[in-house]
């Protein structure tokens, strides 16, 4: 059970002391036979309130020794009837709180197992006093009975409500721990990769070319920032995994988010080293027009074509990046590489696989948009094209986040 791993407050074990010695008290005055009826009462009392009764034993495990020593009492009580009832309302009630908690909390097994000596404890009650009537019949014996089913059902019922609703939210904690992974994982491929990419390429191209002092300083400079930005990418990753046992009312921590803003820095950067011409046509006015995610989107469209550039056709001489709106309306983002293939054999050639995972999982966040992701070869080279819906719903969804 989850709640009883919590120690007791000061408050709620002066409550229990004070409701179990007013409970035991009439037993002071009346024969010893039925200081077992007080008795049993007092310790079905106890486990109902405090979250840890008998100290390091399970909670579970003290409820069970509630129904045992009940059913036992009820078995073995060989005094007066009437001298039962001023403790079996306590007695009953706090049994009733016990299978209801037993039923929500415990494991399967368990909640089956004590939770059906508990409701059998529950329905035996009643017993304790009608078997023991001068002159019983039966009748009084199976009214009782039925009258106890009606508490012992509705105890049961919120038991196993209250157990639905806490496994639907440890499923939605989950799905929602899934999701925060696979964005991070997202985010490690998108930002890490794409600058660990461009480190290699750099050091690659640095070994088949001699470079004169001042194009060695310029390339010390150039790694040093992706280097930088590398572990910027991984800081804020790891700031995101800090705390893995974040409840599931808080709210995860954010993932990076880009914009069309960036786009230029980006493009400017990969181009940087020389070995690639091309250029960045974005559409004036553009950039901040759009929700969060499609700019989001859009961005991590031209890194993942940037990074599988860098990786699998480092040799091309041009490059294209194209952001415009069009009618529906939409956003197109369009990343075109010639393709020319040639040059220093130190370089690693396209693979055959294209984008692998990267694509993939880039396809997913788009088709999440509603929008859709194509990549291929074209005229020669390889062309990766997204198109996100600018919805007036989504946006308004985004302002309002």
């Amino acid at each position: 059970m989850q709640t009883e791993l919590m120690p007791d407050s000061r408050r709620r074990r002066t409550v229990c002391a004070t409701a179990t010695i007013l409970v035991a008290a009439p037993a002071a005055i009346a024969p010893p036979s039925v200081w077992l009826v007080a008795l049993v009462a007092v310790l079905a009392m106890t486990v109902a309130i405090l979250r840890r009764p008998l100290g390091p034993a399970s909670p579970v495990l003290a409820a069970g020794l509630v129904a045992a020593f009940s059913i036992a009492v009820d078995i073995g009580y060989a005094g007066r009837q009437g001298l039962v009832l001023p403790w079996l309302p306590f007695e009953f009630a706090s049994v009733l709180v016990l299978v209801g908690r037993v039923i929500r909390r415990a494991d399967v097994r368990r909640a089956a197992v004590v939770g059906s000596a508990l409701t059998l404890t529950l329905l035996a009650l009643p017993l304790r006093f009608t078997l023991r009537l001068p002159h019983a019949v039966l009748a009084p014996s199976v009214v009782a009975v039925a009258m106890a089913m009606f508490p012992a059902a509705g105890a049961v019922g919120v038991g196993l409500y209250l157990r639905a609703n806490d496994d639907r939210r440890a499923r939605a904690v989950q799905r929602a721990r899934r999701e925060q992974r696979l964005e991070v994982a997202r985010d490690l491929h998108d930002f890490v990769a794409h600058e660990v990419t461009g480190i290699l390429l750099e050091v690659q191209a640095a070994q088949v070319e001699a470079y004169d002092e001042e194009q060695v300083g310029e390339l010390l400079s150039r790694l040093e920032a992706a280097g930088l930005r590398a572990l910027d990418s991984m800081d804020h990753t790891l700031r995101t995994l800090r705390d893995p046992e974040t409840s599931a009312a808080a709210e995860p921590p954010p993932t990076r988010v880009r914009s069309l803003a960036d786009l230029p820095e980006l493009v400017d950067r990969f181009l940087a080293s020389g070995v690639i011409g091309g250029a960045l046509d974005l559409e004036p006015g553009l950039a901040g027009t759009a929700p969060r995610e499609i700019e989001d989107a859009t961005y991590r469209v031209v890194l993942e074509a940037l990074t599988n550039v860098r990786r699998h056709a480092p040799s091309t001489d041009r490059l294209e990046v194209e952001v415009v709106r069009t009618p529906g309306p939409a956003l197109r983002v369009t990343v075109t590489d010639s393709g020319r293939q040639g040059g220093s054999g130190g370089l690693a050639a396209r693979r055959p696989d294209g984008g692998g995972t990267g694509l993939a999982g880039l396809t997913e966040r788009i088709t999440a948009l509603g929008g859709d992701l194509t990549a291929g070869p074209h005229a020669g080279g390889w062309r990766v094209r997204g198109v996100l819906p600018l919805r007036p719903d989504l946006t308004d969804k985004t302002d309002r986040v």
